[in-house]
């Protein structure tokens, strides 16, 4: 089956939905959304329960699944995956924190290591190489172009990978009310969290959300955790309040994403003058589309907080998708002056700047996409812009070597070999590291897939 792209924006928010082939059914459909703004604030929840775990915060990925049901899981070793529906149905930064602790209890406890047939027919590889074919068909605007990459994975289905022992719950949960204790953050969130789950348990296994299914739920595990909570010095500790603005926000834009127009309007009324209300109409506006009223509810946001890079980028983003390119670049250079260590904004200005046909911004582009590779080697965006502003600038070679990077990031071993022999074609002897690169691809595009 063909991809459908619903939402082609690249910059602000990416949502690619990518529908899997053979015994994929309803339930083992994936998509996944890229959002530079919605990934930092994850990840500043997560990264303190990450450090007392003892795990390096940059090695852990973090991946968002457009699912409006409850779920979170790890795969494939340090990957983490939240759906969109758990974080709109969290009431505060506590409850995905609870939840992040008891999963980072999977990944430090080594359950998936010792999990073998859960991930047999569902490797990291494949769900990263969905996740990057999907952006790809984004950026190329060609969703068929991008089909291959996806479905030439495995099918992968949520409850494949997901299936771990009631031990291995109980341990992930002690690990997390450790990692929430020793962080001084309250475990209460995470209680309300299983409370919400029990509530779920008479219902019949078609209409329980993801992870109570895939996570084996018992009365114990609530009496633990309540247990935790009538003793810790830390059950009443409040979130920071800028962590509570931010996850209304969050909150507010996904919303604003994913939901229709309309709902979010009706939901984020005319009359709350919050941030995160006037966030999301801005982008039900933007959606519906009417330009002539989401242009001045974003000017009046980014006056009112002109150092916030992610209302610049949303900015650039909407004059950047109506045609007003060279508009856009200004409002995607001031975002990424704002947070120049987002690899997701970098790409976004990176894409106006090539599309402005000026060679001087061509090459601008050029250094940006460097450097977003820089922080996310595994964005085939960034390797696909990265061939086109090669190309424009006569750099075939290096061209052709941005290709085959982004064909090993795809998943896509016949786009990597080619590619990456095309490049040793067209370098000169005196490109050594770029033809050391070639042939590095040349060798894994060769080697067996590891399942």
């Amino acid at each position: 089956m063909a991809i459908r792209i619903f939402l082609r924006g690249l910059c602000a928010l990416i949502v690619a939905l990518a529908t899997l082939t053979g015994r994929a059914s309803a339930q083992d459909q994936l998509s996944f959304i890229r959002d530079a703004e919605v990934e930092s604030i994850i990840r500043l929840y997560a990264t303190p329960i990450f450090r007392v775990a003892g795990l390096n915060a940059t090695d852990i990925h973090i991946y968002l699944v457009n699912d409006a049901r409850l779920n979170a899981f790890v795969a494939g070793g340090q990957n983490l995956f939240i759906n969109t529906g758990t974080i709109l149905r969290s009431e505060s930064p506590n409850q995905l924190v609870g939840i992040i602790a008891h999963e980072t209890g999977h990944i430090a406890g080594g359950h998936l290591a010792r999990s073998q047939e859960a991930l047999r027919h569902a490797t990291i590889e494949s769900i990263i190489a969905m996740v990057a074919g999907a952006a790809a068909a984004v950026a190329s605007k060609s969703p068929d172009a991008a089909a291959a990459a996806i479905l030439g994975g495995q099918s992968v289905g949520e409850r494949s990978f997901l299936q771990y022992s009631v031990g291995q719950e109980a341990a992930a949960d002690q690990a997390g009310l450790n990692f929430l204790e020793r962080t001084g953050q309250s475990a209460r969130g995470l209680m309300q969290f299983f409370k919400i789950l029990e509530g779920e348990e008479l219902l019949s296994a078609a209409r329980q959300d993801p992870y109570l299914r895939s996570h084996p739920f018992t009365r114990d595990r609530i009496r633990a955790v309540e247990d935790r909570v009538s003793r810790s010095k830390f059950s009443d500790t409040a979130d920071p309040p800028l962590w509570i603005e931010l996850h209304q926000r969050m909150k507010a834009k996904l919303a604003g994403f994913i939901n229709p127009p309309g709902q979010t309007l009706a939901k984020y009324k005319a009359e709350d003058p919050s941030i995160a209300a006037r966030y999301a109409r801005t982008v039900a506006l933007y959606r519906i589309p009417d330009l002539k009223r989401a242009l001045p509810a974003i000017d009046a946001l980014i006056q009112e907080r002109p150092d916030d890079p992610y209302f610049r980028e949303l900015k650039g983003q909407m004059l950047f998708e109506n045609g007003r390119i060279k508009e856009a670049v200004p409002e995607y250079e001031k975002a990424v002056e704002l947070k120049p260590d987002s690899a997701l904004l970098r790409v976004g200005l990176a894409q106006a700047q090539i599309e402005t046909n000026d060679p001087a911004l061509n090459l601008k582009a050029l250094a940006h996409l460097n450097e977003a590779v820089r922080f996310e080697d595994q964005n085939g965006d960034a390797w696909r812009f990265m061939a086109t502003a090669q190309g424009k600038a006569g750099q075939f070679g290096m061209a052709a070597l941005a290709l085959a990077e982004e064909g090993l990031v795809n998943g896509n071993k016949k786009q990597a070999r080619q590619q990456a022999t095309r490049a040793l074609q067209i370098l000169p002897p005196s490109a050594g590291t770029a033809r050391l690169r070639a042939q590095d691809i040349q060798h894994e595009a060769d080697r067996p897939d590891k399942n």
